[in-house]
């Protein structure tokens, strides 16, 4: 098992140069007076296809030969991975084929689709998208991009980590989406590096949260997958997970669960007191903030990750006129 070094991160960021935005970290008066600390929210949402993900996406491109680009590639996702590699795809006029399960919201399909990508939707959970993409491997011979469980994926969402330690050099604490560990891990590798003192907490919600489990039980574990705000949080984590599940036992100080009334609530926040539209998993890091999650020692770094949240649902939370389950 190969991990992903502070040197592979380096590398992925030179890689991506160009393709991607480097998004700013501001202040929060509001939740730096809840915190009793500073708190600084890294923007991650307002990169250029609304998430996180085209860093992976466009390093795990541009990584590929000429023999692999001419093939296209292929991936299971919860939309926001489908949507940034069938953008880096598009930039290099590659076929691209999206597979996801009928829980994806119809927002992200319908993005995905305009940037070209082909998309098939397959069963109930990210699992079984999974198996069509295998089989669009063997039969088509497409190079499977996955989204966290691969190296130049890894590497290119830790490029995060390395800007949030020149934005905050004296970071004590960094909040961080938890799904299937790909940004986990990549930003927990960064930071870990260059300061070993600064904790990582994963955040992720109560249902279906599979890297949680699977912490808990010591081995990648399956579990159901249900609907929640934080649907870009959801999936399992592959149980011949070969990365992430290790480095996020390493280098994870704590994971944290949240409740749907307390996602609703971080997006609330975040509209009403930062102007941001952030999706639910976007929200997580000030929701855990809202709710009391944790004791700030110093300053905190918040990763808002993502923005792809359907607005006819956002409207109704932000309005109060739906929370928890009832908004999703």
């Amino acid at each position: 098992m190969s991990i992903v070094t502070l040197r592979d991160i380096q590398a992925a960021r030179e890689r991506i140069v160009g393709k991607v935005e480097r998004t700013p970290t501001v202040l929060s008066r509001s939740l730096s007076e809840l915190a009793g600390a500073p708190v600084h929210l890294k923007l991650e949402h307002r990169q250029i296809t609304g998430s996180f993900k085209l860093r992976g996406a466009s390093n795990a491109v541009a990584s590929l030969n000429q023999d692999e680009r001419a093939r296209g590639v292929a991936a299971a996702s919860t939309g926001n991975h489908g949507r940034a590699l069938a953008h880096a795809a598009k930039c290099q006029g590659m076929r691209a084929v999206i597979c996801m399960s009928r829980l994806v919201p119809g927002n992200k399909l319908d993005e995905i689709r305009r940037l070209g990508a082909e998309v098939r939707i397959v069963g109930n959970s990210q699992d079984d998208a999974q198996q069509e993409v295998e089989r669009l491997v063997t039969e088509e011979g497409l190079v499977m991009l996955p989204p966290f469980d691969h190296p130049a994926i890894i590497a290119g969402q830790g490029t995060l980590g390395l800007e949030m330690m020149e934005e905050v050099p004296n970071a004590a604490l960094v909040l961080v989406q938890l799904s299937g560990g790909g940004l986990a891990s990549g930003i927990a590798a960064a930071v870990k590096s260059l300061r070993p003192a600064t904790k990582i907490i994963g955040v992720s919600m109560a249902r279906g949260a599979a890297m949680k489990a699977s912490l808990d039980t010591g081995r990648p574990v399956q579990v159901e997958e249900l609907p929640t705000l934080a649907d870009s949080l959801g999936g399992g984590i592959g149980l011949d997970n070969r990365l992430t599940f290790a480095m996020c036992r390493d280098l994870l100080d704590d994971v944290i669960l949240l409740s749907e009334d307390e996602i609703a609530a971080g997006i609330r926040h975040a509209y009403e007191q930062e102007r941001e539209i952030v999706e639910g998993a976007g929200a997580v890091g000030i929701a855990a903030l809202l709710a009391g999650k944790f004791k700030a020692s110093g300053p905190v770094v918040v990763l808002l990750s993502g923005r792809n949240i359907d607005m006819n649902a956002h409207r109704r939370i932000v309005c109060g006129e739906a929370t928890g389950e009832r908004a999703s």
